[in-house]
């Protein structure tokens, strides 16, 4: 059993992170049950291009990861005045990653999607979407900087009250644009892009105001010491974007195998996965604390401490990850219905859920552990065997069992809870193994 006090510590640093975590993946829901409205191609469409997307910001992403560590580490050592370094480092690297991603992403937009579908209608609806969402990689890359440093200094709740602002914007602005109310054009599914672009963008600029208030007399801007946050960020960030990145591309060829098995799989697919999210993204908010709370102890030298801390995160994230799945295997035609409004689709998606309902609470140990290690700045080894799992394990036996062996769907759901339970037990014996604790930041 966790301590009330130590639970109390964990509740306080991963409540308001968890909160923003689901308001992204209701976002995410909601954008889906938008689009379900036009149907299982928009669907398709907008399923491809945001996986698509995910490669591209994936590269970016591992920026907030690192900002995290190092300001919870430097918090730690009590070099107050140098929190804000790796903050100033990352959103310099938001804009030099960015920046280029961006225009390459645009260029290419029809060629990426049609390597995803062969579907002409589903491409055209993918590429629209996948255009829009490219303008906000830069913004995607500032948020996941400022979301570090607000979590590393434990005042997650900033970063919980700037994504719900973002959510409730995006949600009506995306709506109007899909159907062109009240003057804006009509864009169908493609309205949901720009609309969360907008959204990112604004969260941004939120996120600069917010900090600018609190975070000058920690050289917020002010002292650009660049090279003093540049190099351990690009050490722990790039490890871990890189690991971002083809996660993003193994989910995006997850998607090109349902693909193959045909469009209906592929628009239950896209529903699956988000529902999936709306589970492992509390998950990963209680690893995000743990990111914290390991580095912050190891930043003063207690390497027990961190590592009590990593198991008593686990139990707490397991215990929450078993109770939100309940709905997903009790009553799967239900959840399914909000955004699915085909029976035969219906059917098709329900024991993929019910498993995945199911299966959450095993993949609490990998989630929150990966968070752990990536904390004690282990980046290295989590790609590893991230990577190792996904695409030597994972996608190879999906495609066996999916599009060349006939076992559908479902049978690619049931390789996917496997893969969990493989990074369950591999990431509980490095954590075991406690090498993660000389690592100096």
């Amino acid at each position: 059993m966790v301590e009330r006090q130590r639970l109390r510590q964990i509740l306080l640093l991963g409540l308001p992170i968890i909160g923003g975590m689901l308001s992204q993946s209701l976002l995410n829901l909601v954008d889906a049950a938008m689009v379900g409205e036009l149907g299982a191609t928009a669907l398709a469409g907008v399923g491809v291009g945001s996986y698509a997307n995910f490669v591209a910001v994936s590269l970016v992403m591992g920026l907030g990861a690192g900002v995290q560590a190092l300001v919870a580490r430097r918090r730690g050592e009590g070099k107050l005045d140098q929190q804000a370094a790796p903050l100033n480092a990352g959103l310099l690297l938001s804009f030099a990653l960015g920046i280029p991603i961006t225009l390459l992403c645009w260029w290419l937009a029809e060629p990426i999607i049609a390597l995803l579908s062969e579907d002409a209608a589903v491409q055209e609806v993918g590429s629209e979407y996948f255009v829009w969402r490219c303008l906000a990689v830069v913004a995607v890359g500032a948020n996941f900087s400022f979301r570090g440093y607000w979590n590393g200094t434990h005042q997650s709740g900033v970063y919980m009250r700037t994504l719900i602002i973002m959510h409730v914007i995006n949600v009506p602005l995306s709506y109007c644009l899909i159907h062109g109310l009240f003057g804006l054009p009509q864009m169908g599914a493609a309205g949901t892009g720009l609309g969360t672009s907008l959204a990112l963008w604004l969260g941004s600029l939120i996120y600069l105001v917010q900090t600018w208030r609190v975070a000058r007399g920690e050289g917020f801007l002010t002292r650009l010491n660049i090279a003093q946050g540049l190099r351990p960020l690009l050490r722990l960030s790039m490890a871990n974007s890189l690991q971002q990145f083809f996660f993003a591309l193994g989910i995006t060829t997850l998607f090109w195998i349902i693909a193959q098995v045909g469009t209906a799989e592929l628009a239950v697919a896209h529903v699956l996965i988000n529902l999936a999210l709306f589970l492992i993204l509390p998950g990963v908010g209680m690893g995000m604390a743990a990111t914290t709370l390991v580095s912050q102890s190891l930043g003063q030298d207690k390497p027990e401490e961190a590592h009590r801390w990593g198991w008593e995160v686990v139990r707490v994230a397991a215990l929450g990850l078993f109770l939100l799945g309940t709905p997903f295997w009790l009553a799967p035609q239900f959840v399914l219905g909000l955004f699915i409004h085909e029976q035969a689709l219906l059917e098709l998606g329900e024991l993929p859920l019910r498993l995945t309902g199911l299966g959450m609470a095993l993949d609490a140990t990998a989630i929150v552990l990966t968070q752990a290690l990536l904390g004690a700045g282990a980046s290295r080894t989590v790609m590893a065997v991230t990577l190792a799992n996904q695409w030597l394990f994972f996608l190879p036996s999906a495609y066996l069992v999916g599009p060349l062996l006939g076992g559908g769907l479902l049978a690619i759901w049931c390789m996917q809870i496997a893969q969990r339970v493989v990074a369950s037990a591999v990431f509980s014996a490095l954590w075991q193994r406690r090498h993660w604790a000389s690592i100096r930041l």
